[in-house]
């Protein structure tokens, strides 16, 4: 984000809510794109980089799950979805696809506003780390020039990406990227989940455990051998989960 207006993207099939949203979203200092579907909204994106993208799940073209897919494999846009299901698996299955909130639609607009303003803080703040000097829990060892090595991984703090020695990249979520710092930033150290919501800036009014549970598993996927047997993101029953940087 600039010192411009954000830019949101709101993506509906619904005119009127589409409109709607647009409108009170122009009415508190956004710059609005809107789009009726996953088509429209890839032509918006050929054209600008937003700083935020409301997605609307339900769509007759192309489901919303399908379009979040896709954007977090080559983007870090954060998306905020709505959905008119609220179901705790619904919120769960976003988590895993990368998005960085969730709203039941219909939503309270001034809600909706209020997520927008802290997934863009969230955002900001991230983007901010990639200038800050080597934190002093992050052992020396493992700091390196614009990254963070562990094991055979390396996190790049400018793009948020993950490499391993062999050169394969791949895209950090924001939301995964903050989890990931605050293990980094507290090695070997015992973190309980409503430690870990803190740390990364989780928390939102119906934060739950299971949110924590379902980006460290996907975390895991991308940075151990053996997700099913973590060495480096450990589980300690009872208390939460301790980062072992050399693996042990």
């Amino acid at each position: 984000m600039t010192g411009a207006a954000p830019h949101v993207v709101v993506v509906d099939d619904e005119p009127d809510a589409r409109a709607m949203v647009g409108d009170y979203l122009r009415m508190h200092g956004f710059e609005v794109s809107l789009c009726d579907g996953g088509r429209a909204l890839r032509r918006r994106l050929a054209e600008v980089a937003p700083d935020l993208i409301v997605l609307d799940l339900n769509m007759p073209e192309e489901d919303g799950l399908s379009i979040v897919r896709d954007l977090k494999g080559r983007s870090t846009i954060p998306i905020i979805m709505l959905t008119a299901t609220a179901s705790p698996i619904d919120r769960v299955v976003g988590l895993e696809l990368g998005a960085d909130d969730y709203l039941p639609k219909p939503c309270e607009l001034r809600e909706l506003v209020a997520r927008i303003r802290s997934v863009l803080r969230r955002a900001a703040q991230t983007r901010g780390t990639t200038s800050e000097p080597a934190q002093p829990g992050i052992q020396p060892e493992i700091r390196q020039e614009n990254g963070v090595r562990f094991g055979r991984m390396i996190v790049d703090t400018e793009t948020l990406r993950l490499r391993d020695e062999a050169g394969t990249e791949q895209i950090l979520t924001r939301s995964e990227y903050a989890l990931l710092k605050a293990f980094l930033d507290n090695p070997k150290r015992v973190l309980t989940r409503e430690r870990l919501l803190d740390l990364a800036d989780a928390r939102d009014p119906e934060a739950f455990d299971r949110a924590i549970d379902v980006r460290i598993n996907r975390i895991r996927k991308k940075v151990e051998p053996d997700p099913a047997n973590p060495r480096f993101i450990k589980t300690v029953r009872g208390m939460g989960y301790v980062f072992r940087p050399d693996g042990d």
